[in-house]
């Protein structure tokens, strides 16, 4: 299979290779709905040492700047209680996190999640974070950019690989939110 963007050697529906990700982003592949087809996730098999955006465009393809997305944890805290979320927005943009997050999770104060905590509550890597897979219970943000895109290179929840994903999908996963402006 060629992969849908990118200069990737190999490409795989993410569906047929659910042995290359981590458990919470398997299964999510493994009950996939909506109206995206589970079979246009695409797992592309990629070298850690270029996980980071940067070094991963001049790698695998300058175009990828614009069609990249990062997935990054907060936490938003009031009154002594703190509530995780996910925020996606393209690789070209930071998130608005103490703007549009602090006042979409109701917080006082927003954050980004220390790292122990962004890993151990999703069960992925720190630098492979992904939206897909992540519990139920907690609202991602997305960026209305990201969702525009006709395909989007995201984490695989493993530093190790990423996922070539179809932007409109993640309008359609648990939790989701689409947000203009989410990413500035």
């Amino acid at each position: 299979m060629r992969a849908p963007i990118g200069d990737f050697p190999q490409a795989v529906a993410a569906p047929d290779c659910l042995d290359e990700l981590v458990r919470p982003v398997a299964e999510a592949v493994r009950h996939w709905r909506g109206s995206v087809p589970a079979e246009q996730i695409v797992y592309v098999d990629t070298d850690p040492r270029w996980a980071d955006t940067a070094t991963f465009v001049e790698h695998y393809g300058r175009e990828l700047l614009e069609q990249s997305a990062n997935c990054v944890v907060v936490a938003g805290k009031r009154g002594g209680e703190s509530r995780l979320a996910a925020c996606l927005v393209l690789s070209t943009t930071r998130v608005d996190v103490n703007g549009v997050v602090r006042r979409r999770l109701d917080a006082r104060k927003a954050s980004f999640a220390p790292m122990d905590v962004a890993t151990g509550e999703t069960g992925m890597e720190y630098g492979g974070i992904t939206p897909i897979g992540l519990p139920e219970s907690w609202p991602v943000l997305v960026d209305s950019a990201v969702v525009d895109l006709p395909y989007v290179l995201v984490g695989s929840g493993r530093r190790r690989g990423k996922l070539l994903v179809p932007g409109k999908a993640f309008a359609e996963l648990p939790g989701a939110v689409v947000v203009d402006g989410l990413g500035v």
